[in-house]
């Protein structure tokens, strides 16, 4: 039975292998059907915005579904929510609203670079990390690629540890300070007393510094003063006296060796860090 043919000349309908080649600028190739379009399918705007336009029907939401292989050619902008089941291969870049980095780089799955990555805020790994160079914090919940350690650990022993910042009042101006150092794993703790002669040690210090290592410096303000330690009682206050037993006002810095961790060894034999015999610190939980 022959091939029916219906043609709407004049930007319509053509149905059959007819040629339409009397559409401007459309070669002549077969086909079954030819749109010019604006076209609306289902529920459509009143405005055209497109060539053929889709919206669900009257009895059911879904306005396009395709089943089997669909290639697009050209540039496709999805507005919305775009879902996507079983294997969806794209060739090209593709950016979603380019790059947006809320705290650092968060990796749930695996961060693997041929190169280096220089860090110098914090990265969040949940699996494995392997990189070259690390400058900064370092936190996992799983673990370190052992291959790593080597490099963590170089950059854990540079010759002095700086932080760099922008100035916080002078234009085109950086500040950068070191940290101190010293023979211990200490922590510190300062303040000021008025009218006042006992000094309430953080709570957390219970357990967490060891008491017999508690150092206290007083600095008189106001007047002159002969102040001293009179006592510290369990590690949980320090009694001040003036000799002259008039008021104390001074500034206060306390400063201890934490008892959570093992002493530090300060001088060890080794040509690396990771020679180091005690305890260290990489991949510690907390």
């Amino acid at each position: 039975m022959p091939v029916q043919s219906v043609n709407y000349v004049g930007d319509k309908l053509v149905v059959g292998p007819l040629d339409y080649s009397f559409i401007p600028l459309v070669p002549s190739i077969p086909g079954t059907t030819v749109l010019n379009g604006p076209v609306w399918m289902g529920v459509g705007t009143p405005i055209p915005t497109a060539t053929c336009m889709i919206g669900p029907g009257l009895t059911t939401p879904i306005s396009l579904q395709v089943t089997g292989i669909s290639n697009i050619l050209g540039i496709l902008n999805v507005g919305a929510i775009g879902n996507f089941t079983g294997l969806n291969i794209k060739l090209g870049a593709t950016l979603r609203n380019a790059l947006s980095l809320t705290s650092g780089i968060n990796v749930k799955s695996s961060l693997n670079t041929g190169s280096a990555i220089n860090v110098f805020n914090s990265v969040i790994v949940d699996k494995t990390c392997t990189a070259t160079k690390f400058i900064g914090d370092i936190t996992t919940t799983i673990g370190i690629n052992p291959q790593t350690v080597a490099e963590i650990t170089l950059a854990k022993a540079l010759p002095a540890k700086p932080f760099d910042i922008k100035h916080p009042n002078k234009q085109g101006h950086r500040l950068r300070h070191v940290s101190l150092e010293g023979p211990e794993i200490g922590v510190y703790y300062r303040g000021k007393l008025e009218n006042n002669n006992v000094i309430n040690l953080p709570e957390y210090w219970n357990g967490f510094v060891d008491p017999e290592t508690i150092t206290v410096q007083l600095t008189p303000f106001g007047s002159y003063q002969e102040l001293f330690v009179e006592k510290i009682e369990w590690g949980r206050k320090v009694i001040i006296k003036n000799r002259e037993g008039s008021a104390i006002n001074c500034y206060y810095t306390i400063q201890a060796e934490r008892s959570d961790l093992d002493k530090l060894i300060v001088e060890y034999e080794g040509e690396s860090p990771k020679d180091y015999p005690g305890q260290d610190f990489i991949g510690v939980n907390r």
